[in-house]
């Protein structure tokens, strides 16, 4: 994935200078977004997930039919390298997920979707991650740090032009996910902290406790990591 610098520099700028009220909704300036992402890197595909009331993270857009079948499988396992980018805030990559020893089931259900290298991405507003860029190629490949350090430069920009949207489309269902990630992202990681803490395990496995007991009970994850933090047990 041969970066053309000139260009990405041109494409992060006009992204800068994007207005969003010039959308009709924030969906669109996402898609579109991500899609002109796409391009530029020469990705198969890319997509966004985002931090939701019952699944913790959600898919919210993808450029193509390999990166809904990418989101989704992490979003059953709940594992993979765009969920623990999310659960860890840092970058998380697999040159090959269909042999990566770390996601092995991931990598069953992707199996024959022509996804293969992945990368997964923290989208960061207010200091902290609110949901993950998620970028994949259709064979096996060897992520640079070049490839690392462009990507997240992308993420930051893009994180930018989602805090500026959410206030101008704040009646856009994607607006409202958006400002509920930025609400109850810190109650979230205090919640992964606490259950960290309390069952001595690693944040992965906590996140996996919070997110089945969103699902199960139908409630709204942030409600109970708020109720965790006030001392009640994990239903």
């Amino acid at each position: 994935m041969a970066i053309d610098r000139l260009a990405l520099d041109a494409a992060l700028q006009h992204l800068r200078e994007l207005v969003p009220e010039r959308w009709e909704g924030l969906d669109e300036l996402l898609q579109q977004t991500i899609k002109g992402m796409q391009d530029l890197f020469r990705l198969t595909g890319a997509g966004v997930m985002i931090i939701d009331t019952g699944q913790v993270l959600r898919s919210v857009a993808a450029t193509s039919k390999g990166g809904h079948v990418l989101e989704q499988a992490q979003q059953e396992v709940g594992d993979g390298p765009c969920i623990e980018a999310f659960v860890y805030d840092r970058i998380f990559w697999t040159d090959d997920v269909k042999t990566d020893e770390r996601w092995p089931e991931v990598g069953r259900i992707l199996c024959g979707h022509g996804v293969r290298a992945v990368m997964g991405v923290p989208i960061k507003i207010g200091g902290g991650p609110v949901g993950v860029l998620n970028v994949y190629v259709d064979r096996e490949y060897e992520w640079t740090a070049e490839d690392r350090r462009a990507l997240e430069g992308f993420a930051m920009v893009l994180a930018t032009l989602l805090s500026a949207g959410v206030a101008v489309h704040r009646s856009d269902m994607l607006a409202q996910q958006l400002q509920y990630a930025l609400d109850y992202r810190v109650v979230i990681e205090r919640g992964i902290g606490y259950l960290m803490a309390q069952e001595h395990v690693d944040a992965l496995t906590a996140f996996g406790r919070l997110r089945k007991a969103a699902r199960d009970s139908r409630r709204k994850v942030g409600d109970i990591a708020a109720e965790l933090l006030q001392g009640k047990a994990l239903g």
